[in-house]
C-alpha cells in the first residue's frame, strides 16, 4: 500500500493506492477516514486496483476552504482520477461517501462504471433529519469533537453489536477521538444542504449496489428499500443484526458481497 499526495484547489490531499486490476474507489463517510475500509482493502486488493482517499477534512487531508458543497467532493474525486490518469472507475461510498458518490454520478456519469451505496441514500434530508444534524452542530460547539464522537459512535452500531462486541465500538471511538470539530461541522452543513439525487439513480446506466443494515438507525431499512427499485439494475443486500457500520460489524459478509459485485460489473 502506498500513500499518494496530490493538490486539490491549493491544498494537499492524501489517498491510499494498492493492488492491480479494475479501478475501484472506496469513499469513507462522516467522522471517518480511509482506514475505515482497511479490512475491505486488504481483502480486495488482490483482484482490484484500489484508491482509498482521506476526504478533505479527514485523516491526513486537511480541510479545504475552497470546498463548499457535496458537489465539490465530486470534483475532488475527479481530480484524484486525473492524478491517476484514469478514465473511469467504480465508486463504493459509505454514508456521506455515498452522497459524494451520487454527486459524482450526477456530474460525471461517463467516468463511472458502477456505483455502490453502503448505508447511504439518494433522498435529501427530511426536516427532522436536518434538525437532528443542527442539534449535533450545537453539541459540538458546546462540548467539543471528542465528546461528540464518544456520545454518537455507539448509536452507529446495532444493539447486538453493542452487546456482543463492545470492543469494536471502543476501538472506533479511540481511532477518531481526535477528529477536528471544524470538519465535523462542515460535513454536517453540506449534508443538510445536499439535494435529492433520486434522478441520478434513475438515469445512471450502470449497476448499483445497495448494502443495508437491518438495524441501521441513521439510514433505516425502510428508508433504504424505498430507493432500491429506481436504478435499471440493482444488487440489494441486507445485513441482519448490523447497524450503520457493516464493514466492521459484518466484515466477512460485506467482503464477499463486494467481491461478487465488483467481479460482476468491472471490466
Amino acid at each position: 500500500m502506498e500513500l499518494i499526495w496530490f493538490e486539490f484547489r491549493g491544498q494537499p490531499a492524501c489517498y491510499r493506492r494498492s493492488g492491480s486490476g479494475p479501478l475501484v474507489l472506496l469513499v469513507h463517510g462522516f467522522a471517518e477516514d480511509g482506514d475505515i475500509w482497511k479490512a475491505q482493502r486488504a481483502f480486495l486488493e488482490k483482484d482490484f486496483r484500489l484508491l482509498v482517499p482521506d476526504l478533505p477534512g479527514s485523516g491526513r487531508s486537511p480541510l479545504n476552504p475552497g470546498m463548499e458543497a457535496i458537489s465539490d467532493f465530486a470534483d475532488f474525486l475527479l481530480a484524484l482520477l486525473g492524478n491517476e490518469k484514469a478514465d473511469s472507475c467504480t465508486l463504493i461510498g459509505h454514508s456521506m461517501g455515498g452522497y459524494i458518490s451520487l454527486a459524482f454520478a450526477g456530474k460525471y456519469p461517463a467516468r463511472l462504471q458502477a456505483l455502490g451505496l453502503f448505508h447511504s441514500t439518494a433522498f435529501a434530508d427530511t426536516p427532522e433529519k436536518k434538525a437532528t444534524r443542527q442539534k449535533s452542530i450545537a453539541f459540538i460547539a458546546k462540548n467539543g469533537a471528542s465528546a461528540f464522537i464518544r456520545q454518537s459512535t455507539p448509536q452507529l452500531f446495532s444493539e447486538w453489536t453493542r452487546k456482543q462486541n463492545p470492543g469494536l465500538i471502543t476501538q472506533l471511538i479511540d481511532r477518531y477521538d481526535n477528529f477536528q470539530a471544524p470538519s465535523l461541522v462542515f460535513y454536517y452543513e453540506i449534508m443538510i444542504s445536499r439535494p435529492e439525487t433520486l434522478g441520478v439513480l434513475a438515469s445512471f446506466r450502470g449497476p448499483v449496489l445497495f448494502i443495508i443494515g437491518e438495524k441501521d438507525q441513521a439510514v433505516t431499512l425502510e428508508h433504504s428499500l424505498r430507493q432500491c427499485h429506481i436504478p435499471g439494475l440493482s444488487y440489494i443486500h441486507i445485513l441482519e443484526n448490523a447497524g450503520h457500520m457493516g464493514m466492521l460489524e459484518a466484515r466477512d459478509q460485506v467482503n464477499a458481497w463486494l467481491l461478487e459485485f465488483l467481479k460482476n460489473v468491472t471490466i
